[in-house]
């Protein structure tokens, strides 16, 4: 007969240090899933409970995230000479292809007018400015010059990007709505897992293109006319301004560019304000068929039209859209006149729209840095 062979028996001691390996490993699942607070003063206190700083959250980032963070250096930018270089564009390039190291560039105050590119071969790069003097990139690129999404003053296309306490504009002028290729990009961002805290992104039509992957704002304030939010990224927008600069003309803040319900992407809004003037502002236009848009717990003036969407007159997309709002406040909120297409959402169908596991967050984010 064949003697069967027990297991050994761990020691209490391992099996309470397994147990809380477990328990941390489920708290930082579970943070991911933590959705942010309704009450708006609480907001700061939930972000720094469930971002924390990358000292504390190894072992669960991304590895290549926690490889680059472990090596950081910074290369300082100054006008008068007093840095590593006197222009953004000089620092980038010195940034070697395949970088593998956070790198962080720090931008002393002032204008700084050119036309900014990231390639992709170029990950885990942090443009900073001090918030006591923020610095301003800008350039006057149109559309007409460059094509629409090449037009922006600032273009990041590698992934780990951060930017913050930075003014990122496009000097153009405002579309008359007769010239042709007019519009203007501000920021374009097409780099996946990228952060961006307390930048002002300042343009008309088509302000930042928020292309593709996933994408965080916290405390930022964007503004426009027309589509100045458009893309295919998967992005949450916390604490951030949208300032429309309307008078009597159309006004759409977003154009999100989701072809159809198989592709997991669009934009969510939580404890934003929609600021500005004019009104008959649309929140959002089917520009593409199945556009995601979800307003949460926002703060909406009279500039938002009573009917609050739009289907770009394609009638047949009223089917394929999702535009819903939860919980939101002021004149522009009422959803007695909305749009039959639209949705005020319910507790349930807002949970994934409200937390850091729509953009995968406990993964990749963190807070931002101090130089």
């Amino acid at each position: 007969m064949v003697k069967k062979l027990g297991m050994r028996r761990a020691p209490p001691l391992a099996i309470a240090v397994l147990s809380l390996v477990v328990a941390l490993a489920q708290v930082a699942v579970s943070n991911d899933k933590t959705p942010v607070p309704a009450d708006k003063s609480q907001v700061n206190a939930w972000f720094q409970s469930n971002v924390q700083a990358f000292t504390a959250r190894k072992g669960t980032l991304d590895p290549n995230l926690e490889a680059a963070e472990a090596r950081s250096k910074v290369i300082r930018v100054r006008q008068d000479g007093g840095g590593d270089f006197k222009t953004v564009t000089a620092a980038i390039d010195s940034i070697p292809a395949g970088n593998s190291e956070r790198v962080i560039i720090s931008i002393a105050g002032g204008e700084y007018k050119e036309k900014i590119k990231i390639d992709r071969t170029k990950p885990f790069v942090t443009l900073y400015g001090s918030p006591k003097d923020m610095p301003t990139l800008t350039y006057g690129g149109t559309a007409r010059q460059y094509g629409t999404v090449d037009s922006a003053s600032l273009i990041v296309e590698s992934d780990y990007f951060v930017a913050a306490n930075l003014v990122i504009a496009n000097s153009a002028p405002r579309p008359d709505g007769k010239t042709p290729g007019a519009q203007a990009v501000a920021l374009r961002i097409s780099g996946d897992k990228s952060a961006f805290y307390n930048c002002r992104l300042l343009g008309f039509q088509d302000t930042l293109c928020d292309d593709r992957g996933f994408h965080f704002f916290k405390d930022c304030y964007i503004e426009g006319t027309v589509d100045f939010i458009f893309g295919s990224g998967t992005s949450l927008y916390l604490s951030t301004e949208l300032r429309v600069l309307g008078d009597n003309d159309l006004t759409i803040i977003t154009a999100q560019a989701r072809e159809s319900s198989t592709e997991d992407t669009g934009y969510s809004f939580v404890h934003c304000s929609i600021t500005g003037t004019g009104n008959g502002t649309f929140l959002g236009r089917a520009w593409k068929a199945s556009p995601r848009v979800i307003f949460s717990y926002t703060d909406m003036s009279s500039v938002v039209a009573p009917i609050g969407w739009s289907d770009n007159f394609h009638p047949e997309r009223d089917r394929t859209v999702m535009f819903g709002e939860y919980r939101c406040s002021g004149p522009g909120s009422n959803p007695a006149g909305r749009a039959k297409f639209a949705k005020q959402l319910s507790d349930a169908e807002v949970q994934n729209y409200i937390s850091l596991s729509y953009i995968v967050g406990s993964k990749w984010l963190l807070p931002p840095p101090n130089v």
